[in-house]
């Protein structure tokens, strides 16, 4: 009616090809979209987690004080990073109790901090793994839906003009609407890429920011624990 497009109508009668373009671009869509909301919800909390767990830290004279207070704050990468390093950090040190010699108690130091320094790594590279869930699938929405729009267009480009061609009749108003109708494939492609495109490289920024923070807190937990518990390791 009117020349109008009927959205409905070219998904429901494009052909089996372009209709399932069109169905895969609008659920991946609905997919990245549902991805980018639960994951900025999740790095803003992260983010503003970490802030606060490292102003506790700084401010904090105690350590088994900080643990306690990181049980509020399940998100934060950094404070998972700490418990991960406190955790191994009271092992360490409730075995190293016991006297002994001078030399083992320089070994015993020796391996409670690497244990301490392996936790850590450990720790910030499952956190890192958390933060990056599902974000790939934004990276690859963005590369590949422009090109299964275009395949989905130029599918129906070829059976437009194949249509065309059997009618015999190739003018203005019968080329336009089948060609427009095959357009909106590349369209929608489009329409699912660039958000998640957007998404994908904030995201990233963002992790980056909170992966810098765990390397850096790391090592200056790590400096702390060297210089007033383990005194003895040169």
């Amino acid at each position: 009616m009117n020349g109008s497009l009927n959205y409905v109508d070219v998904i429901t009668h494009g052909g089996l090809i372009v209709t399932s373009v069109l169905v895969l671009l609008i659920l991946t869509s609905i997919a990245s979209w549902t991805i980018i909301f639960r994951k900025w919800l999740h790095l803003r909390k992260a983010r503003q987690e970490s802030v606060a767990f490292l102003e506790t830290f700084w401010r904090s004279k105690r350590l088994d004080d900080i643990f306690t207070a990181t049980e509020a704050m399940p998100v934060s990468p950094v404070a998972q990073v700490f418990r991960a390093g406190y955790v191994e950090l009271s092992k360490v040190t409730a075995g190293s109790q016991a006297g002994a010699s001078d030399d083992a108690a320089m070994h015993d130091q020796l391996g409670g901090f690497e244990n301490v320094e392996r936790a850590l790594a450990r720790a910030a590279n499952a956190e890192l793994t958390t933060l990056e869930m599902q974000v790939p699938f934004l990276g690859t929405t963005a590369a590949a839906a422009p090109f299964v729009g275009l395949f989905g267009t130029v599918w129906g480009i070829m059976g437009a003009f194949r249509d065309i061609y059997a009618a015999g009749n190739a003018n203005l108003a019968t080329v336009s609407k089948p060609i427009s109708e095959a357009l909106i494939a590349t369209a929608v492609g489009l329409f699912a890429a660039i958000p998640a495109l957007v998404a994908f490289n904030a995201f990233n920024s963002k992790i980056r920011v909170l992966e810098n923070e765990m390397r850096n807190f790391s090592a200056d937990f790590l400096n702390i624990i060297k210089r007033h518990i383990f005194k003895k390791v040169a």
